[in-house]
C-alpha cells in the first residue's frame, strides 16, 4: 500500500468511517462535540485546542475561557483522544531560569513535538497580540521563551521539522482587533529565537467567498509524498457577522512559501447547532491535526462557535486529490 504520509504509524486514531452516502472528503464525528460547556469548575469553555499522541494516549493543550471571560492555556490527557480529562488549573509558564513567567491571556494553542521536545505556540500578549511559543520536555516544566515576533500577529504555527536547516514557523500579521486583512507569511529561524527572511505564502481572496475577508494558518502542516498539506481558516463576511470554514492548500516540501495546489472550495463550513449556535456563532476553527501514515488517516480537531471542541475525519489520499480537483490557482 502507498503511503502517502510521511511520519509515524497511530493505529489508535481517534477515528470513523466516513458516513455512508457521504460524499465530502471530511466527515464529523458522530458524537460531537468532545468538549462541551462548563469543562471543569473554573473554566465555561474549552475550544480551539490542540492534541497529540504520547505514549499510547493522547495528551493536549486547551484554550480554556474562564468564568470571567479571560482565556488561558491548561493541559489536558486522554485514553482515546476523545473523552479528555483536563487540569483546572492554568499551565504555569516559567523562563528558561525557573522563574514565574506567566501570561496575561493565551488562547488558540498548536502543539507539535519536534525531535524530543513539545513545542507549544498561541496567541499571546505583547502590548497586543502576539506568538507565543513555550516547551515542555515532560509536560510538567513549562518554558516559555521571549516574545518571537512584534505584535500584531496571530495563528503562529511551527512546521514538525527544519527545512534546509531552519526552523519554519507560519504566522498571519494583523493589528489590535478583528483585522479587516490578513494573510499568511512564513519565517525561517536558526534556533527558534531570531527570525528573518519573512516571505508571503497565500492571501485571502479567490473566486470562492468563503476565505474573502481573511485567513490563517490552522493545525501543523502534515509532511506527505505531494509536499506539506496544511489545513486552514478562511473566513467569510455577511450581513450577519463572520462565517469561519476550513480549507487546506499543499505547500513545497522544500520552499513552503510556494504553493504548489490550493482548493477554491472550503472542506468544512458551519452546518451542525454545535456550529452555528454558540458563544459565537457559525465557526469551525481547525487547530490541530493527528494522523496515522500507515492508514492515511487524519484526525482533526476544531473549535465549534467559540464553545465546543469538535472532531472531523478525513483520508490524506483523498482530500489530495480533492485539492487536486477544485484548485485554484492564485496567491
Amino acid at each position: 500500500m502507498k503511503k502517502t504520509i510521511i511520519g509515524a504509524s497511530l493505529p489508535n486514531i481517534p477515528w470513523e468511517e466516513k458516513p455512508a452516502g457521504y460524499i465530502e472528503p471530511v466527515w464529523r464525528y458522530s458524537n460531537n462535540p468532545v468538549i462541551d460547556w462548563n469543562p471543569t469548575p473554573s473554566t465555561a469553555r474549552i475550544y480551539n485546542s490542540a492534541v497529540l499522541p504520547y505514549n499510547g494516549e493522547f495528551v493536549g493543550v486547551f484554550r480554556a475561557d474562564h468564568k470571567n471571560g479571560r482565556a488561558f492555556l491548561h493541559f489536558g490527557r486522554s485514553k482515546n483522544g476523545i473523552q479528555f480529562q483536563i487540569d483546572d488549573n492554568v499551565i504555569p509558564w516559567q523562563d528558561e531560569n525557573g522563574k514565574p513567567n506567566l501570561v496575561s491571556y493565551a488562547y488558540d494553542p498548536r502543539f507539535v513535538k519536534i525531535d524530543d521536545t513539545y513545542y507549544v505556540t498561541w496567541c499571546d500578549d505583547m502590548h497586543g497580540a502576539s506568538i507565543g511559543i513555550g516547551y515542555t520536555k515532560d509536560f510538567k516544566t513549562w518554558i516559555r521563551l521571549p516574545n518571537r515576533l512584534m505584535p500584531f500577529n496571530r495563528n503562529g504555527v511551527l512546521f514538525p521539522r527544519k527545512i534546509n536547516g531552519n526552523y519554519r514557523l507560519l504566522s498571519r500579521p494583523s493589528d489590535s482587533g478583528h483585522t479587516p486583512f490578513g494573510d499568511i507569511f512564513i519565517s525561517e529561524s536558526p534556533d527558534l529565537i531570531y527570525w528573518g527572511k519573512h516571505k508571503h505564502v497565500m492571501g485571502k481572496g479567490g473566486q470562492g467567498w468563503w476565505q474573502g475577508t481573511k485567513i490563517g494558518a490552522g493545525p501543523v502542516p502534515i509532511e506527505t509524498s505531494e509536499g506539506w498539506l496544511l489545513f486552514y481558516h478562511g473566513v467569510s463576511g455577511t450581513c450577519n457577522g463572520f462565517v469561519y470554514s476550513i480549507g487546506a492548500v499543499i505547500l513545497d516540501i522544500d520552499e513552503p512559501s510556494n504553493i504548489k495546489y490550493r482548493c477554491g472550495n472550503y472542506l468544512l463550513t458551519p452546518e451542525k447547532n454545535y456550529e452555528t449556535t454558540g458563544f459565537v456563532p457559525n465557526v469551525v476553527f481547525p487547530c490541530q491535526n493527528i494522523y496515522d501514515a500507515e492508514t492515511g488517516r487524519i484526525a482533526i480537531y476544531y473549535g465549534a462557535a467559540d464553545t465546543y471542541t469538535a472532531l472531523a475525519f478525513c483520508q490524506v489520499d483523498e482530500v489530495i486529490d480533492y485539492v487536486k480537483k477544485h484548485n485554484e490557482n492564485f496567491k
